[in-house]
């Protein structure tokens, strides 16, 4: 199998493709693959919801495929991952998918893994094409050539090999939430609210020692900090008045700082907010339509592009191999589907065959 153009024979016209490398902080959230997955996708609730809304919809889209044996193989488990599924993830959290193709030992393939993109490096020639990849896990490595490995990718417009996650982009967000996360919490462990104030009063201008400060600090912790306390009455000494205190503007900003911060992340990844259940947005006037611009924007596009890239790393052993969504059969486009036939059916100015091919169905 030959790719990258190796057929034409003109492999020493072509000039010399240059890795780009992003350097520098962003800010005090994460910057590498490893602490943004921790942080956006396992310790995010939006995050997460928003890559599985995506990644699981392509995964159960519906496939067309010449060969029941190229449809099967694209569907079938491999390790207990599904194939398009972990592809779509890994597209939109890291913006590379490696997928192995296992031989079946007769020549064929009979397996497809999606390998952990984190854990792969390309290595290029002289002229800067691919010629290798290598998987590494701790202090080993494998090689595995070019025509093992189909690799997919989003576009980067710094980097001739690698792609570009949505994370990446999300991570000053999913800060924000996280860090909003974080207060909401806190406000709960100190009775949900800010307190309040002890001010001592004596009314001759004496201060408190500092035995009697850290011995009043420790009872107020003991028995009236925490969200188990909350409600509790006081018993104050001579002295001593309580100033409750309530949500600041600021705290107030902060709430909304954090809705705004969800609503940066689902756009991240190319989730509608209103299927995340965020409140104030308003963009799509119900669940339907919000749910068919998921699938008309997010899930085909992608899923085009992982199946496309698919039927061309197998095409040597399966010829003329095509894979597709079957549109027909997408719940969410039905509406769309059904438009669609009725304007055709009604044109009395179109033969039945010419009727078929524009719905996509053969003679």
């Amino acid at each position: 199998m030959k790719l990258f153009g190796r057929k034409s024979g003109r492999e020493q016209s072509r000039p010399a493709l240059a890795r780009g490398h992003a350097a520098g902080a962003i800010g005090e959230w994460p910057t590498s693959y490893e602490a943004q997955v921790r942080a956006g996708y396992a310790a995010n609730p939006v995050a997460q919801r928003a890559v599985r809304l995506v990644a699981e919809s392509v995964g159960w889209a519906p496939i067309t495929a010449p060969g029941s044996a190229l449809a099967a193989l694209v569907a079938a488990r491999s390790g207990g991952q599904g194939l398009l599924e972990t592809v779509a993830a890994q597209l939109l959290l890291h913006g590379n998918a490696y997928v192995q193709l296992i031989g079946d030992g007769r020549g064929g393939v009979g397996e497809l893994y999606a390998l952990r993109p984190e854990r792969v490096g390309i290595e290029a020639d002289a002229n800067g094409w691919p010629v290798a990849f290598r998987y590494r896990v701790g202090e080993r490595a494998m090689r595995l050539p070019v025509e093992e490995v189909v690799h997919l990718k989003a576009f980067h417009p710094l980097d001739d090999h690698y792609g570009l996650g949505c994370l990446g982009a999300a991570a000053g967000a999913v800060a924000i939430h996280n860090a909003a996360t974080r207060w909401n919490k806190a406000l709960l462990d100190n009775a949900a609210r800010p307190s309040g104030a002890l001010v001592y009063d004596p009314g001759d201008g004496s201060a408190l020692s500092g035995e009697q400060f850290e011995r009043l600090r420790a009872e107020m912790e003991a028995g009236f900090a925490g969200a188990g306390n909350a409600g509790r009455p006081m018993l104050l000494e001579g002295g001593l008045t309580w100033q409750a205190m309530s949500l600041s503007p600021a705290d107030m900003d902060f709430v909304g700082l954090k809705a705004a911060a969800a609503r940066e992340i689902a756009l991240a990844f190319g989730v509608p907010p209103m299927l995340l259940g965020l409140p104030g947005d308003a963009t799509y006037a119900n669940y339907r339509e919000a749910n068919r611009a998921l699938w008309r924007l997010a899930v085909l596009p992608l899923a085009g592009a992982i199946l496309s890239g698919l039927a061309q790393g197998l095409r040597p052993w399966f010829a003329g191999a095509a894979l597709l969504v079957d549109v027909d059969k997408v719940p969410a486009l039905a509406e769309d589907r059904g438009a669609l036939w009725a304007s055709v059916a009604g044109a009395d100015f179109l033969s039945v065959e010419e009727k078929r091919a524009m719905l996509g169905i053969g003679a």
